[in-house]
């Protein structure tokens, strides 16, 4: 369920830099209208493959569960790292935009 956790963080990362205060604040210059839009597409899509991979590791019912419980995690993390260490979650964003991926192939292999 690691994969699945990484995943769904790198998910809302991608969707919080979506924003253009975030965009603006995190990375240190204006946004363009085309790059909004492609952290938007792949904010969702990393959350739909978080989805998918859970459903896919755990079955529907608890799949879903641990789904929504491992998001609420991770939106929590960026609530309240976020006002403070707003780089760290940047790193944090891109170890889990490498690792989620890995992590969720090996689990299908196995």
């Amino acid at each position: 369920m690691l994969s699945v956790a990484l995943l769904g963080y790198a998910g809302f990362a991608a969707l919080c830099l979506a924003m253009d205060k975030h965009f603006k604040e995190l990375l240190k210059h204006t946004p363009r209208a085309v790059h909004l839009r492609s952290l938007r597409w792949a904010g969702w899509g990393l959350l739909l493959a978080s989805l998918v991979l859970a459903v896919h590791l755990r079955g529907l019912a608890f799949g879903l569960v641990e789904w929504m419980a491992l998001l609420m995690a991770a939106v929590t993390l960026w609530v309240f790292i976020l006002p403070y260490r707003p780089r760290w979650l940047l790193g944090l964003a891109a170890i889990s935009l490498v690792l989620g991926p890995l992590l969720g192939l090996a689990s299908l292999i196995r």
